[in-house]
């Protein structure tokens, strides 16, 4: 399993000034590249990497104009080439319609102000005791806060806009299975508390929504008029900077600190973990946003999976579009719709009395092993994750349930030291479709539709296409 590692590291000021020329120089490469490459488009012109490669870099620093990329590392260029290649190829993809997901815009320039990186392999960084050696830069102490599992692969030097620098080490970390428990659980996130939690065992919890940006509007709300006084350019408008990006890097930090606290506890206490499949950016551009995003449910998500997939746990995502707050979770009586400030509400059939979020979580938690033929067909599972942990293109009448066993090891989003990342598959999928970056689950070919799988460690063949909704 692929992970993050990030560390701390105190560069002395003669070495902050090598990384900014490092980052400056990178920022160069990765922008040289998009014009390049929008100029050979415009002009019909069909260049390699490799040609963009060398009229950016080897052929720049013959120039005048561009003598001082020598000074750094060619290393950190060459992985900004790449970094231009890939945000052009998924911007293409996406307008190709190859590329599942969200539409992708055109790649944007990179600017000097706000987070800095560059991306090194083992030829530009080593080990050097306690110091992580960069080269052209020198030997960095580090605050090695915990051992490496493993030799790194690659490491990316950080800047962070509060000024502190980090090293993140790319390292492979071999699961750690949890011993089984009969514990299971259902899990509903909101707003009013951040999650409902209905165990098999007949235990619940209701997890306080602890509203951290709100919590910090106030002081959020003075940095940032103090900095809006400042003349530009000047030094009490960069330290008024400094402060915004310090109450920021607190909300954050205290979020992801209970996110990863949660999620750590429900895996260790459950074997199988039920969550609804949220629309999270959708939910974000309603009258919600502010609170939405405060939240943070979707890193919220992508932790429990990381943590479950890294301690053998099972994770399953419930279609948003079930109607567990509707339904009595006691006698199957659906009562419609309510509004959200209907927190308590009776059933009309059997006439028990529902916390909203806790009625939801009982429900979530009755769809993980749904009993019927009835709940096998709406059931829509892969058989085995993609590398990437993409998924196929949904239809526009998606299937109401998706099961997600484990995640991809293509993107490795930068995370706290230790923190899990998407996991590789087990094994290779049975059918892969491979394109430029990615490789995608196929399904399996079906002599009949009229059989679905009744979930991953089903003998039945899955269906060639996603199973319509009933």
């Amino acid at each position: 399993m692929l992970v993050r590692y990030r560390y701390r590291i105190d560069p002395t000021p003669a070495q902050r000034q090598a990384l900014a020329r490092a980052f400056g120089c990178a920022r160069v490469v990765y922008n040289d590249a998009l014009v390049e490459r929008e100029r050979a488009h415009v002009a019909g012109e069909k260049v390699s990497d490799t040609e963009v490669q060398r009229r950016v870099i080897t052929l720049a620093k013959q120039t005048p104009e561009r003598a001082w990329l020598g000074e750094v590392a060619s290393v950190a260029l060459v992985q900004a080439c790449q970094d231009a290649r890939r945000a052009d190829r998924n911007w293409f993809d996406s307008l190709a319609g190859r590329r599942n997901g969200r539409r992708v815009g055109h790649p944007r320039f990179r600017t000097k102000h706000g987070r800095q990186s560059i991306r090194l392999t083992r030829n530009g960084f080593a080990l050097h005791g306690t110091r992580l050696y960069v080269a052209k830069v020198g030997d960095l102490r580090a605050r090695w806060s915990r051992p490496l599992p493993s030799v790194p692969s690659s490491v990316t030097v950080i800047r962070d806009p509060d000024g502190r620098y980090y090293a993140s080490f790319v390292v492979e970390r071999a699961p750690a299975p949890l011993p089984p428990v009969a514990r299971s659980a259902g899990v509903d996130v909101g707003l009013a508390v951040f999650a409902a939690v209905a165990a098999s065992d007949g235990t619940t919890e209701l997890v306080p929504n602890p509203r951290y940006l709100r919590t910090a509007e106030r002081r959020l709300a003075r940095a940032q008029r103090a900095l809006s006084r400042k003349r530009k350019g000047s030094a009490n408008r960069a330290k008024a900077c400094h402060r915004v990006a310090v109450a920021h890097r607190k909300v954050r930090d205290r979020r992801a600190d209970h996110h990863h606290k949660l999620t750590l506890r429900l895996v260790r206490e459950n074997q199988a973990i039920a969550v609804e499949d949220l629309a999270v950016a959708g939910l974000a551009r309603t009258r919600l946003a502010k609170s939405v995003h405060d939240a943070g449910w979707a890193a919220f998500g992508r932790r429990l999976e990381d943590k479950a997939a890294q301690y053998g746990r099972r994770v399953v995502k419930v279609g948003r579009w079930e109607p567990t707050s509707q339904t009595c979770s006691g006698c199957g009586h659906r009562d419609g719709p309510k509004p959200l400030g209907v927190r308590t509400w009776a059933c009309q059939a059997c006439g028990a009395v529902h916390d909203r979020d806790l009625n939801a979580a009982r429900n979530i938690l009755k769809l993980l092993s749904p009993p019927g033929r009835r709940r096998r067909k709406r059931l829509w599972s892969r058989c085995q994750p993609a590398s990437d942990g993409g998924s196929r293109r949904r239809s526009r009448n998606p299937p109401r349930r998706r099961v997600i066993t484990s995640r991809g090891a293509a993107g490795i989003p930068g995370v706290h030291a230790g923190e899990e990342v998407k996991a590789p598959a087990l094994s290779p999928p049975p059918a892969a479709l491979t394109r430029s970056g990615s490789t995608i689950s196929a399904w399996p070919a079906c002599a009949s539709r009229s059989r679905w799988p009744a979930g991953p460690g089903s003998s039945t063949p899955a269906p060639a296409t996603a199973p319509p909704s009933p």
